[in-house]
């Protein structure tokens, strides 16, 4: 039985960041008096991929919160008076996550751009990440020396299906034959070191960790452009929660409070120095 209670942000933004990692307690919700309609009353579920990659969530275990959207998660769960000892995860498919309909979680991070196409059906958070898309490729690959669109537009582009690293690998790049599409990453990496495909597209902060300690001989050729427009990453909400404002409202403290950039900064590679793309 759902449960509704109402919210005390303001108690809750006074948690620092250490008190959003997987604490070691089982102590109760830090506000006793603060509360959400939760899918189930007292603990927060949390979606999220099986598996999950780094630099997202580190060993296929969201719940050790390591890598940054298994620690973005933590930190909301604390703003929202959910300690480490009240939050439950669940496995769930990208497409489950963008799918209609009701959800087996209160929220989940999975790297899934906010769109007005997806708000269609789903809420979102505000974003707790902005990135680019960025192209990826092998040494021996016909996409090695490239430096430019216009290079890439003949060649073999692979992408995960649904994502937004597809369509702007679509859009930006405009491929002679249409950019092929895996179910997953590890599809998609697959497609690159078999020769399926000439490069990959991925989200910025996975092309630079997949290129540094997956692929044999990867090469980070650039970044897509954004405009100005960056693909911003939300958490996911059934269409019309009553958790939205709050969730929202807790990513905007962790922006505001810099916990975010601190996240950022420890889990996520400095992006400077890949080129973009024109």
């Amino acid at each position: 039985m759902r449960t509704t209670r109402i919210l005390a942000l303001a108690a809750a933004t006074a948690l620092t960041l250490a008190a959003c990692s997987p604490a070691d307690d089982a102590e109760a919700p830090a506000d006793d008096d603060a509360g959400l309609a939760t899918l189930t009353d007292g603990t927060l579920t949390i979606g999220t991929s099986d598996p999950s990659y780094e630099p997202w969530v580190v060993d296929n275990d969201p719940t050790n919160g390591e890598g940054f959207e298994s620690a973005v998660a933590y930190a909301v769960a604390a703003q929202l008076g959910f300690d480490a000892a009240h939050v439950e995860w669940v496995p769930v498919t990208f497409d489950q996550i963008i799918a209609p309909g009701a959800k087996s979680f209160d929220i989940a991070i999975n790297q899934v751009s906010i769109s007005d196409e997806r708000r269609a059906n789903l809420d979102f958070s505000s974003s707790y990440y902005d990135t680019a898309q960025a192209v990826v490729t092998v040494e021996g690959s016909a996409a090695a020396d490239a430096t430019t669109l216009a290079e890439l537009a003949d060649l073999r582009i692979g992408a995960m299906v649904g994502t937004t690293s597809a369509q702007v690998a679509q859009d930006s790049i405009a491929p002679s034959t249409d950019v092929q599409l895996f179910n997953d990453n590890d599809q998609v990496k697959q497609a690159l070191t078999s020769g399926l495909v000439d490069a990959i597209v991925v989200d910025l902060p996975t092309a630079l960790y997949i290129t540094a300690a997956e692929l044999d001989g990867g090469i980070l050729a650039g970044q897509l452009p954004t405009g100005d427009a960056p693909d911003q990453f939300g958490l996911v909400l059934d269409k019309g929660s009553p958790l939205t404002d709050a969730v929202t409202a807790a990513v905007d403290a962790l922006r505001a409070d810099g916990t975010l950039a601190d996240l950022e900064a420890e889990w996520l590679t400095d992006a400077a120095g890949a080129p973009v793309l024109d």
